[in-house]
């Protein structure tokens, strides 16, 4: 099954966008050729950048105490098992105590200069060839074990806000019943009444080589399948399409 996510606003589809930024991240920063490490360092520069333009550290630090402060008045509520609910609050309490005793996210890389250099001469299709930047060539030709331990060092400033936001993100994938369901001609309509979510999940069979395009607000929510063409162009599927759907919000 293929897990489609489609977010409901623009808060959530900031979030989902660092966290792809950290997943492409983590995956280039393991491999061992330069290659795989020049895309973990422009990924850091882009994760910079997100954090130069929006105020993503405050962001996820008031998304977690929303949270805390919601998870809190569940302590009477009937059914609640209090030592999950302590070790949820006490999960939630330890990312934001970690988070707001930083400072500005990432502020040891700007204050590096050769880092500051090479983020302006990567923002310049080929700036980074040796031609122009022959200390990053120097770098690049370094032994793997090196250049992970450099590359280690630059994201441990930002594991704190991957922490607080993978958290955010859990609870609120935590949050949502998947059920069974048919897009009946390719289409499928769910009637809402008024009631907001943040998050849609979609699983679809692999085997069926199609994709849901996605839209929501406060009185539906639509999940119509397509597939691709020759020239890769969307095509909509007319045929009875089954997935699981499962709809978030904390």
């Amino acid at each position: 099954m293929i897990l489609y996510e489609y977010p409901c606003n623009e808060r959530v589809r900031s979030l989902l966008r660092v966290e792809h930024l950290f997943d492409r991240l983590f995956f280039f920063a393991k491999g061992i050729d330069a290659h795989y490490h020049h895309i973990a360092v422009t990924t850091l520069f882009d994760l910079l950048d997100i954090c130069d333009r929006t105020d993503l550290r405050g962001a996820v630090l008031q998304d977690l105490e929303r949270q805390r402060t919601a998870l809190g008045a569940l302590r009477q509520h009937p059914g609640v098992d209090p030592q999950m609910l302590d070790a949820m609050l006490a999960e939630i309490q330890a990312a934001a105590a970690e988070l707001g005793a930083q400072g500005r996210v990432g502020q040891e890389l700007r204050d590096n200069e050769w880092l500051a250099s090479l983020r302006g001469r990567v923002s310049v299709p080929g700036g980074s060839s040796q031609v122009d930047m022959p200390s990053y060539f120097s770098w690049q030709i370094k032994p793997p074990e090196a250049r992970s331990d450099n590359l280690r060092q630059w994201i441990m400033p930002f594991m704190p806000l991957y922490k607080g936001l993978a958290l955010i993100l859990r609870m609120l994938r935590d949050s949502g019943d998947v059920v069974d369901a048919v897009a009946r001609q390719g289409a499928y309509q769910d009637m809402l009444g008024g009631k907001l979510f943040q998050l849609l999940r979609v699983w679809v069979d692999a085997a069926l080589n199609v994709f849901p395009e996605m839209s929501a607000n406060k009185y539906v929510i639509w999940v119509r399948f397509a597939k691709q063409d020759s020239e890769l162009k969307p095509q909509p599927v007319t045929a009875d399409v089954p997935f699981k759907l499962a709809r978030c919000n904390v």
